[in-house]
Parts: structure tokens; C-alpha cells; sequence
């Protein structure tokens, strides 16, 4: 039997993206967190950080040290959630978004890994979550 159970980030600071990732998704950052090991914990899967003392940041989209990994995030609406995460740290790097206003934006986090807000044409909200088509 094999189960998925954890997805984890090498970084310099776990409590520090951990904190990052809390304000993101909106869940918290899990009680035995240290500034080894810190998680998030969505359903059955933690989201983990991991310190790595010497972490060099993914440089996407160059692939000398490339990007190894990104999360997708579906959201309503683009503005509202960039203006938000910029503020916490991220840096859009990219948009993919065309005149309909479907795609995705790329972003990094305060560290550099990067992860991407998704529009997707093919999903609708439904109390506040969402649903694929």
C-alpha cells in the first residue's frame, strides 16, 4: 500500500516559509513545528519545510539550478490574491493569463521557490471552493 503523506520543501528558515505558506492557504502552521521541521497539515497531507543549511534557491526559469517543483493554487480572481501575497513576500515573475482573463501567474516565495495562481476555465466556486467541470 502506498500513501502520500507529505510534500516537502527544502529552505533556509522552516518556521519563516512555513509562517509564508500559513497566510497563503489560510491553515496553520502545526503545533510541533520547529526551525528544523515546520508543517501544515491539509486533510490526510502535510505540506513540510525542511532546513537545508546551504540552500540555494531554484532560478526558474533557468535551467542551471531549475525550479525541481511548483504548487498550483486556484483561485476566483487574480488581483485580489496577488495583492495579498505580494504584500507577504512573493514576487510575481510571470503571467500567463490571456484576454479572457483564464491561465495562471507565476510567483516566487520569499525564498525563491516558485508556485503559480491558477484561473482555469474549467472550474466553478461553489461555496467558496472549487469544483472541476
Amino acid at each position: 500500500m502506498l500513501k502520500l503523506t507529505d510534500f516537502i520543501i527544502d529552505c533556509p528558515e522552516p518556521m519563516k516559509l512555513a509562517a509564508f505558506y500559513a497566510e497563503v492557504t489560510g491553515e496553520p502552521v502545526k503545533r510541533d513545528s520547529d526551525d528544523n521541521w515546520a508543517g501544515i497539515k491539509f486533510g490526510k497531507i502535510e505540506l513540510a519545510f525542511q532546513r537545508v543549511d546551504n540552500f540555494r534557491a531554484p532560478n526558474w526559469p533557468d535551467d542551471e539550478h531549475p525550479k525541481q517543483f511548483h504548487l498550483d493554487f486556484e483561485v476566483d480572481e487574480f488581483e485580489p490574491e496577488e495583492q495579498r501575497l505580494t504584500a507577504l513576500g512573493a514576487t510575481l515573475r510571470k503571467d500567463f493569463v490571456g484576454e479572457e482573463g483564464y491561465g495562471w501567474r507565476v510567483y516566487t516565495d520569499p525564498v525563491g521557490h516558485p508556485f503559480c495562481l491558477c484561473r482555469n476555465r474549467r472550474v466553478q466556486w461553489i461555496d467558496g471552493e472549487p469544483v472541476g467541470l
